[in-house]
């Protein structure tokens, strides 16, 4: 059987209000991105989810936290979910990390990591999905670059055309995991 995934990413942070690119650093969530939360778990609630699965990132868990604070469905954070590790990069402007994304998908950021390498982690995730929930409906809520590796992963898509021009945020993703997924060599 099929998993199926529904994907959230993370709500509003004070640094996206500032123009700031996380990466590997915690994060909060603002004012804005607190209400977000508490709107996805309205929006979510009644998703029949089998789990919640989310980065290790505060301002992931936080977003979780919020969405579900009974901890129904039960939520289980995951460093493979992580944004990609920008290294001496995390913390700056976002536009320093746009202007270099197309040539970061193999070479890593200088003290960090490259973005296939998070399309490798989100492979393995992605297995691990489909060998223990199997037939079950996840909810997931991380990064773009998670998101980004899913796209690659499940529809095909380009990692190349995907960091040159971002999909526009909305308010989830759906996508299907074929049953008995296996990490490819992407």
């Amino acid at each position: 059987m099929a998993v199926e995934i529904v994907y959230e990413t993370h709500a509003t942070t004070t640094d996206n209000e500032a123009g700031i690119a996380t990466g590997w650093l915690p994060g909060r969530l603002s004012e804005l991105g607190r209400l977000q939360a508490a709107e996805l778990g309205e929006r979510r609630r009644a998703g029949g989810f089998a789990a919640v699965f989310t980065s290790d990132l505060h301002r992931a868990v936080e977003t979780a936290r919020i969405a579900f604070p009974n901890g129904r469905p039960p939520i289980h954070q995951d460093i493979r979910l992580r944004e990609c590790n920008y290294g001496d990069l995390n913390g700056t402007p976002v536009s320093r990390i746009a202007a270099q994304r197309a040539r970061r998908i193999d070479e890593p950021f200088p003290g960090g990591q490259s973005y296939r390498q998070v399309l490798a982690a989100t492979d393995v995730f992605l297995h691990d999905l489909a060998t223990r929930w199997d037939g079950g409906r996840i909810l997931v809520i991380a990064h773009s670059a998670n998101r980004w590796a899913l796209d690659c992963l499940l529809t095909g898509a380009s990692m190349k055309e995907l960091v040159e021009a971002p999909p526009a945020w909305r308010p989830g993703w759906h996508y299907v995991l074929p049953a008995g997924w296996t990490p490819s060599t992407r």
